[in-house]
């Protein structure tokens, strides 16, 4: 996929998104939904793409497309519990080169993890996606995903 083709197919998600959860307030219906749209636009990219939640403390797990999950994260451990920390995005070519990368499946390959915020500008939680291809993450996807994260954060109380 070039590009262009994949800026193409992002800007035509982010519209449905928006489209999608105007006006809801069910957040596990719209983390749902999302999470859905998103794999469904990338199927041969999102291995596994979902999100997980800061609550008690930690990251834990949201809804998500894909296999089974971790269902806790602390935070500065992995690639999730990392950009958490840092409050920004992350783009991971090979999860075998990221110190202290969590697997929670063998196939996972490569990882983008993008922060999203509440109101008092705190990390409520990240987006993250998993690929079974390496470097399968760019500047692009994070951009957009960072898109998504705002359209999230503008539409729901976290």
């Amino acid at each position: 996929m070039t590009t262009m083709e994949k800026k193409d197919r992002y800007e035509l998600l982010c519209r449905q998104i928006e489209s999608l959860i105007g006006g809801e307030e069910n957040q596990t219906g719209v983390l749902a939904n999302v999470s859905a749209a998103l794999h469904d636009a990338f199927p041969e990219c999102f291995f596994w793409i979902g999100f997980y939640l800061v609550k008690g403390g930690e990251l834990q797990l949201g809804p998500f497309q894909g296999p089974v999950a971790c269902m806790h994260i602390q935070k500065g451990r992995g690639v999730c519990g990392t950009a958490w920390q840092q409050q920004k995005s992350l783009i991971v070519p090979d999860v075998e080169q990221f110190k202290g990368h969590i697997a929670c499946s063998s196939e996972s390959r490569s990882e983008i993890v993008v922060p999203f915020f509440n109101k008092a500008g705190e990390v409520a939680g990240v987006i993250d996606a998993d690929s079974k291809d390496l470097n399968a993450f760019d500047d692009t996807d994070r951009q957009y995903l960072e898109n998504i994260a705002k359209i999230l954060s503008n539409a729901l109380a976290f």
